[in-house]
C-alpha cells in the first residue's frame, strides 16, 4: 500500500491567499487546515477544497497550534504549509518518491523561495525550513519562530533544486513588513525575558548594523538592488536592533 501524505496550514483571515494555496496542495491525500476564528471567508473556501477544518485559539502566531493540527492528521507523513506558500508539482513528485525510498530519515530540510514586490528575494534563499517529516517524530516549541525538533535523522534538499524550494509569496506594503516585525520583536522579547538573557546594548547595535552588511554584500541582496537593500534592513538589521531596544526598555524600567 502506497504512502500517504497529509498536509497541515494555519490560517487566520486568509480569503486572498488561501485559494493559490489550496490550488497547488489539492491533490494530496488529506489537507487539516487549521484556523485560528477567521471573520472572513476563509472557512468558506477551505471547505470548497474538502480541508478537515480544526480550530484552535488565536494567539497572534501559529506555532503553538502546529502540534495540535499534526495531531489530527491521518497519515503518518506530515507537510506542513502556511497560507502564503505554494508548492511545486515538482516538490510534490519528490515528496512521495521521498517516502517511497529513503527509510533512515524521518524529516526534510526544505529550502523556501520567497517573492516580494514582484521577484524573487534572493537574501531570503535558501530559507531552510523543517516542514515534512513523519508524524510521531517532531515536536513543535510553543515559542515564537520555534524550530520543530525531530528525533532521527533530516535529509537536506540540494538549494541548487530550486525547483524543489517552497514557493512563499510574501507580497506585503512596507507598512505590512513593519507592522509584522513589531508584532514578531514583540514576541522575541517575551523570549529574552524568560531566559533572563544577557544583554549588551552597544554590541548588539553593532551586530545590528554587521547583520545589514553581510546580507546585502555577502548573502546576495545585492542582486535584488533597492529590494534587497530593503530587506537586509528591515528584516535582519532593524528586526534585531528592535529586539534589542525592547529588552533594554524592559530591564531599564525593572533595575
Amino acid at each position: 500500500m502506497p504512502e500517504k501524505i497529509s498536509v497541515v496550514i494555519h490560517t487566520y483571515n486568509c480569503e486572498n491567499i488561501i485559494k493559490n494555496c489550496l490550488e497547488t496542495v489539492k491533490d494530496f491525500d488529506e489537507i487539516i487546515l487549521c484556523d485560528m476564528y477567521s471573520t472572513d471567508k476563509t472557512l468558506e473556501i477551505a471547505k470548497e477544497y474538502g480541508c478537515k477544518i480544526v480550530m484552535h485559539k488565536n494567539v497572534g502566531y501559529a506555532d503553538p497550534a502546529r502540534n495540535y493540527a499534526i495531531s489530527q492528521a491521518s497519515n503518518e507523513w506530515v507537510l506542513v504549509v502556511d497560507s502564503d506558500e505554494e508548492i511545486t508539482k515538482e516538490l510534490k513528485e519528490f515528496l512521495y518518491n521521498f517516502i517511497k525510498e529513503q527509510k533512515t530519515y524521518n524529516g526534510l530540510k526544505v529550502p523556501r523561495l520567497t517573492y516580494c514586490w514582484g521577484e524573487p528575494l534572493e537574501v531570503l534563499y535558501p530559507d531552510y525550513i523543517v516542514r515534512f517529516f513523519r508524524k510521531e517524530a517532531v515536536f513543535y516549541p510553543k515559542e515564537v519562530h520555534g524550530t520543530p525538533v525531530v528525533e532521527g535523522n533530516l535529509y537536506c534538499i540540494n538549494k541548487k533544486k530550486r525547483n524543489l524550494a517552497i514557493v512563499h509569496m510574501q507580497e506585503r506594503s512596507i507598512s505590512g513588513w513593519i507592522q509584522m516585525i513589531n508584532q514578531y520583536t514583540d514576541l522575541e522579547c517575551e523570549k529574552w525575558k524568560n531566559k533572563d538573557k544577557r544583554f549588551n546594548f552597544w554590541f548588539h547595535s553593532y551586530k545590528s548594523l554587521f547583520i545589514i552588511i553581510e546580507k546585502f554584500f555577502f548573502k546576495n541582496g545585492y542582486k535584488n538592488g533597492i529590494k534587497g537593500f530593503i530587506i537586509s534592513v528591515l528584516v535582519f538589521g532593524f528586526y534585531k536592533f528592535l529586539v534589542g531596544c525592547k529588552y533594554w526598555e524592559y530591564k531599564y524600567k525593572n533595575k
